[in-house]
């Protein structure tokens, strides 16, 4: 197989409130070293419950805290993103998101792509970040 998923999942169970049945991802491990992580919010990996404080800079920390441990599982790390994508529902969270991003990803230096838009899969759900990464040839 070319390419190795992680973390399958149905869209029934995360968005139990919605008609979905999509057969997703977390994260796509493609020809070895690609990895691509899909968009991540402020909501545990594992039960994909939302935070309790869904402040923008927490629903950021979560969703970082959730790409780091998601690239660690397909055998890279945060060191490794070449590019992110950054989902705002109002321009007003964007100091609070950007901080938080910007604490796991000192001396990273993706590059970064930010996009105010209408609204989330959730309506708790304020921001959403994607994130792509290549794993070195050697280490």
């Amino acid at each position: 197989m070319a390419h190795e998923r992680y973390r399958k999942f149905n869209t029934k169970k995360t968005y139990p409130n919605q008609k979905l049945n999509n057969d997703l991802c977390q994260v796509v491990k493609a020809r070895g070293t690609l990895v691509f992580v899909r968009g991540q919010v402020g909501q545990d990996p594992d039960n994909f419950e939302s935070l309790e404080d869904n402040s923008p800079y927490n629903q950021a920390d979560q969703a970082m805290s959730n790409v780091k441990l998601l690239l660690e599982e397909a055998g890279s790390k945060l060191e490794h993103i070449c590019r992110i994508q950054v989902y705002l529902t109002d321009r007003g969270f964007r100091d609070d998101v950007y901080q938080a991003i910007g604490k796991w990803l000192e001396g990273v230096y993706p590059v970064s792509t930010g996009l105010i838009i209408d609204g989330l899969a959730r309506p708790e759900w304020v921001m959403e970040i994607e994130a792509t990464a290549v794993i070195p040839d050697e280490e």
